[in-house]
């Protein structure tokens, strides 16, 4: 029973995830007639005429949906077993989709972040995370560790999801008549992430992956 719960947690959690790409794909296609002065860009008035920071902008919201998408197929152990050569390159494509692509696009918009000084710090912050556990999982599965590969993909892609997770936030709470936009959106920030790695951290108790008690062993 209980192990069909947790399942069905998973489930639930995976479809919500897809879900939100999907509702995100929807809202990055409004990108696509590079007009500068719709939805984000509405508010970053003062950099849309930097061919720098568009550049970074438009790579990043259009391979950001890659990277959600990519994720889901990778903590399935069924799909796993069955698909280990397929898991091996959407593995692949996610990994570098983040550190060739989105780690140093989101390195350059984290600079100019909305929200001042709490705002660009926990960008940065997250973007450095996010590298330092997509790194670390690629180490450990080249050291044949699938355990560490295993918990460390799971911290890689709390981070990705961090997106969807200030989406919905923002979407909940914020309201142009109470709040402050800049000190929201930096709050915001530091939200998404302190969230995701929370839950990252429960299932990685949940599946004994936490360091000292690899698969309910102690780790040498």
């Amino acid at each position: 029973m209980k192990s069909l719960g947790i399942k069905t947690v998973k489930a639930i959690a995976l479809f919500l995830v897809f879900l939100f790409s999907i509702l995100m794909l929807k809202t990055i296609s409004q990108y696509t007639s590079f007009n500068k002065h719709i939805g984000f860009l509405a508010f970053k008035q003062q950099v849309v005429d930097n061919p720098y920071w568009m550049t970074f902008f438009y790579i990043h919201i259009f391979s950001i949906t890659l990277c959600l998408l990519a994720g889901l197929t990778q903590f399935s152990n069924r799909f796993l077993a069955e698909n280990r050569n397929l898991h091996k390159i959407i593995g692949k494509i996610y990994v570098y989709n983040i550190l060739i692509i989105n780690v140093p696009a989101c390195f350059v918009l984290g600079l100019f972040s909305n929200g001042g000084l709490i705002g660009i710090t926990g960008f940065l912050i997250q973007d450095i995370l996010w590298a330092y556990f997509t790194i670390a999982a690629v180490i450990f599965i080249k050291k044949g560790n699938i355990s560490r590969h295993r918990m460390y993909m799971i911290l890689s892609y709390a981070v990705t999801t961090t997106a969807i997770t200030f989406r919905i936030i923002k979407n909940l709470f914020y309201s142009e008549a109470h709040h402050d936009y800049g000190l929201f959106y930096g709050l915001n920030v530091w939200t998404a992430l302190f969230i995701n790695l929370f839950i990252g951290y429960l299932i990685l108790k949940k599946e004994a992956l936490l360091p000292g008690k690899i698969n309910g062993r102690k780790e040498n």
